[in-house]
């Protein structure tokens, strides 16, 4: 964060058009448009089109089955003892497939899409009571009264995911029926917490983020006030468990002020998220110290507490983060939601700082612990992201690997997550600033800022050619900046035939009296490589990671040829890579040298991506392999 990032804000309510993220405040990078860059074709696109035709339609009949909106008209009906559907956050998943609704429906348009919107919306609006309070386990259910398990019946995070559908609608349409609803439960919870109020926060942090981004579409300067106060009431111990399961004020991330936490602890859903939000206070607010702390977090997690594929949460057990090192790779969790949050926090991270190692992170996630939560029809989930499943392992639980991705989940989380991002993926690609344009990730894409428009065409991730044709721009000189990923060392980069120089893990950055019709060539180097597993990692210490480009790979036992997963081990870090058509459509694979352990026979691996396991058919797989060279 820098002296000049924050500046005075005025009230005046901003105008549609943005994405989930907007500040108000001067950041280092601007967000563009939402319709400024647009996904065109490709895998990026592909995964946008599945998530539309699919995921979210599927989605909203999934909720129509588990009868989520029903809840709501029994609100509405001011019906007090009706049966309840769902857990007690059920309003929260409905309303974040309604946020993924809101960004489909502003990226590409769609008559379905829109009447759910104005049904949902008028819904909502008819279940809130008079004063804003909405949340339909209490109202309709009546089984206790209002916040009087604040750390456990979700009320504030439920109404958190209806500011932030509410922001998601506004931006893409300019339609208020949603907005009016969300200001009016930010005014009741304006009225009913603070420090000279109730003295108390939410067991589910996201409120923090939800305020934020209310303040930055309405100037109103208590949302902010109020989202700082959630961000400083927790860490104090005041949340307790009344469900008698054992979660201590560890589990809440309320065990030690943000400004003093060392490392995110606790359920790492909601650390992460309370995370992003204090990060959304410390920009608005120019909060240097609180700043610096959470930056220090980011890097204490990253080195610590992270996968190699970017999974968070080590532990089933309150789906939380461990000790640092403590990384299990067939027990660890790696939730979905985890690494999606994870995005959410690099993202407002990259906007205040500009640096490469954010834009970094949310690649890696996005290929290695995001997508790999969804089949590749965008038809059934994984809740848990284990990196290892042995022989012979049974589900006793459906989150688990060797269960396969389901359909839904009575918690279902991390589906309608995953709907929201990938609707706004695209969104991820570029900024803008005083300078030029930023593209932060690559595909094939054409993006707009001022004067200029920039066509992006790549087969990325398969193949690491990158080229960007300039086809408008201004008079004056500007910036183009590309992300050099770390792992790309030996990158090239050449405008119009004349080389520029890289340096992996940093932006290249070219400036210039643009013309219409120049051609930027990025090629990043992508041949296999490994990783050494961390000696303080127990589970991987001796072992390698296979990796390529901004993917992760593994091994599945049906690429295998006469060795058992569990029974594999590299001799040797030569390996090759191998374009195979026969295999989803075309991808390319990895394979390596080998030794079956039991009997030194030798063989060679095949890997593949990890996101795309068990989208053949469930069985043995894994991550780290043994080096027995």
């Amino acid at each position: 964060m820098t002296e000049t990032m924050h500046t005075t804000t005025t009230t005046r309510q901003q105008t549609r058009g943005g994405g989930p993220v907007q500040p108000r405040s001067a950041t280092v990078l601007t967000p563009l448009g939402f319709g400024d860059v647009e996904l065109t074709d490709g895998f990026l696109a592909q995964l946008q089109r599945e998530n539309a035709t699919t995921s979210i339609v599927k989605g909203h009949a999934h909720l129509e089955r588990q009868q989520a909106w029903a809840n709501f008209e029994n609100a509405a009906a001011r019906s007090v003892g009706e049966p309840y559907h769902g857990p007690v956050f059920e309003d929260g998943e409905a309303f974040k497939w309604l946020e993924a609704a809101a960004w489909e429906h502003g990226r590409a348009g769609s008559e379905q899409v829109a009447g759910w919107l104005a049904e949902y919306a008028r819904l909502a609006a008819s279940a809130q009571d008079d004063d804003g309070y909405l949340s339909t386990f209490n109202q309709a259910a009546g089984k206790r009264g209002r916040y009087e398990w604040i750390s456990y019946d979700h009320e504030i995070f439920n109404m958190a995911t209806m500011i932030q559908a509410a922001v998601a609608r506004y931006r893409t349409s300019g339609e208020e029926d949603l907005l009016a609803v969300a200001r009016r439960a930010a005014d009741h919870l304006d009225a009913t917490f603070g420090f000279d109020k109730r003295r108390e926060t939410c067991g589910h942090p996201l409120v923090e983020m939800a305020l934020v981004e209310l303040y930055r579409v309405t100037g109103e300067q208590r949302y902010l006030d109020l989202a700082s106060y959630f961000v400083e009431m927790r860490g104090h111990r005041t949340l307790t468990d009344p469900t008698w399961q054992g979660w201590t004020s560890v589990y809440f991330s309320d065990r030690i002020p943000v400004r003093e936490t060392v490392y995110p602890e606790g359920h790492a859903v909601r650390a992460v998220y309370f995370a992003s939000g204090a990060t959304d206070v410390a920009i608005e607010t120019g909060d240097e110290e609180l700043f610096e702390a959470l930056r220090r977090q980011w890097d204490n997690m990253v080195e610590a507490k992270m996968y190699v594929n970017g999974s968070l949460g080590s532990r089933w057990e309150g789906e939380a983060f461990g000790d640092p090192y403590e990384l299990p790779t067939d027990r660890g969790y790696g939730e979905t939601c985890a690494a999606i949050a994870s995005i959410q926090w690099s993202w407002r991270l990259l906007l205040a700082t500009g640096e490469a190692k954010y834009a970094d992170l949310i690649e890696r996630q996005l290929y290695n612990a995001v997508l790999s939560g969804v089949t590749l029809d965008g038809n059934r989930y994984f809740y848990v992201n284990t990196l290892q499943v042995r022989e012979g392992a049974v589900a006793y639980d459906d989150r688990m690997g060797a269960a396969g991705r389901q359909e839904w989940f009575g918690c279902s989380c991390c589906p309608t997550n995953l709907m929201r991002t990938l609707a706004s993926w695209h969104h991820y690609l570029a900024t803008g600033s005083g300078a030029g344009i930023q593209v932060h990730q690559y595909g094939s894409a054409t993006i707009d800022h001022g004067a200029a428009r920039l066509r992006m065409t790549s087969d990325y991730p398969w193949h690491s050619e990158i080229e960007i044709a300039v086809e408008a721009t201004g008079e004056d000189p500007w910036e183009l900046s590309l992300r050099i990923p770390a792992w790309a060392s030996g990158a090239t980069l050449e405008v119009d035939g004349t080389p520029v120089p890289t340096a992996s893990g940093e932006y290249a950055r070219i400036a210039r009296t643009w013309r219409v019709g120049d051609v930027v060539r990025l090629v990043l180097p992508t041949a296999p490589r490994t990783t050494r597993g961390h000696h303080r990692v127990d589970a991987v210490r001796g072992a390698v990671a296979i990796e390529r480009g901004p993917l992760v790979y593994a091994i599945e036992h049906v690429d295998q040829d006469q060795i058992s997963v569990d029974d594999a081990a590299l001799t040797s870090l030569d390996l090759a890579e191998e374009w195979r058509d026969d295999l989803f459509g075309g991808i390319p694979v990895v394979t390596g040298p080998a030794r079956n352990l039991p009997d030194g026979e030798v063989t060679r691996l095949v890997a593949i991506p990890y996101f795309m396991w068990a989208n053949r058919e469930i069985g043995p797989m894994k991550v780290w392999l043994p080096l027995d060279a």
